[in-house]
C-alpha cells in the first residue's frame, strides 16, 4: 500500500467515478466531518460521479440518495442500489433478490440472530436493523463495548455455519443469503445509472474504503485507496488497496479527493 500522494498525476487526472464506503471512510468516530461532505460536493461539481457503497440500511440509503450530492447509493453490502432522478423526481430502486425471497431470508436470519446472541456474549443486533431490507447486522463496537477480534471472527463463523454470506466491517458483522456483494451491485449500478462498464473502465474509477468487507472492491479496482485505519486490518483482509491515506476516516477521504481534484485542475489548466 503506497501513499495516496504516489498515485501518478496522469492516473488521478483521468478519474471520473469515485465509489466510497461510509463508516470510518467518510466518517470519523460515527460523525460525518464537514470537510468530507464538502469533498463529495466538490468532486460532483468537478464532474466526478460519486456513490457511497455501504453496509448501511435501506432507510439510510434512501435519505442519502435523495439529499447528498451523489449519483446514487449501493447499500447493505450490495443488496440494492438507490438512485434519485432530480429531473423526474423519483427514486430508482433495484434489488439483488426479489421481495418474496428477501422475506423468507429474513425469517432465517432471525434464527441466526438468536443463535449469535446466545453464543457470543456482548454482541447485539445493530440499532439500524429496523431499517434493513435484506441483511442482518450484528454490532460488535458501534453501540456496545468493543468485542475482541476472536469474537468478531466467531460471529462471522456462525453466519457461515448457517449457510449465510458474512462480511466484517469496522463496526458490524453483516450476514445475508444471496450471491451478491458490494462489487456485483456496483457493477449493475454503474451500468444502469452512470452508463459505465466498470470492467473496461476500472482504470478511471477509484474506490475508497477501510475494512474487510471492502476487499472485493480493493481487489477489483487497481487504483483503490484505503484511509489510514485500513492498516488495523492488515492480515485480516483478503485484498488490500493500492494506496493508503495518511489520515483516518473522513480526513483521509479528503486527502484522496484533493489529490484527484488537484490532478484534474492541473490537466485542465494545461
Amino acid at each position: 500500500m503506497r501513499a495516496v500522494a504516489e498515485m501518478p498525476i496522469d492516473v488521478a487526472a483521468r478519474i471520473k467515478v469515485l465509489f466510497a464506503d461510509i463508516d470510518d471512510t467518510l466518517t470519523n468516530e460515527g460523525r460525518l466531518p464537514a470537510a468530507a461532505y464538502d469533498a463529495v460536493e466538490r468532486l460532483a461539481q468537478a464532474g466526478v460521479a460519486v456513490a457511497p457503497i455501504t453496509g448501511r440500511p435501506a432507510g439510510w440509503c434512501d435519505m442519502i440518495a435523495r439529499m447528498w450530492p451523489v449519483a446514487g447509493v449501493v447499500g447493505e453490502n450490495g443488496a440494492f442500489y438507490f438512485a434519485y432522478d432530480q429531473t423526474e423526481h423519483r427514486m430508482h430502486r433495484r434489488f439483488a433478490i426479489a421481495e418474496a425471497q428477501r422475506a423468507a431470508d429474513r425469517e432465517k436470519l432471525s434464527q441466526v440472530s438468536a443463535r449469535i446472541l446466545a453464543e457470543v456474549r456482548g454482541a447485539a443486533v445493530s440499532a439500524d436493523q429496523l431499517y434493513r431490507e435484506a441483511d442482518l447486522a450484528i454490532d460488535f463496537c458501534e453501540d456496545v463495548p468493543a468485542l475482541p477480534a476472536s469474537e468478531v471472527d466467531r460471529i462471522k463463523r456462525i453466519f457461515e455455519e448457517e449457510g449465510a454470506v458474512a462480511k466484517i466491517s469496522s463496526i458490524h458483522v453483516n450476514g445475508w443469503y444471496g450471491a451478491y456483494d458490494k462489487l456485483t451491485t456496483t457493477r449493475r449500478f454503474a451500468a444502469d445509472i452512470l452508463g459505465v462498464d466498470i470492467d473496461s473502465e476500472r482504470e478511471t474509477i477509484v474506490f475508497v474504503g477501510d475494512s474487510p468487507n471492502d476487499a472485493p472492491m480493493f481487489g477489483f479496482f487497481p487504483n483503490a485507496c484505503g484511509v489510514a485505519n485500513v492498516l488495523s486490518f492488515k492480515g485480516r483482509i483478503e485484498a488490500e488497496p493500492a494506496y493508503v491515506a495518511a489520515r483516518e476516516g473522513g480526513h483521509g477521504f479528503v486527502e484522496v479527493a484533493n489529490h484527484i481534484l488537484d490532478a484534474r485542475s492541473g490537466r485542465d489548466a494545461a
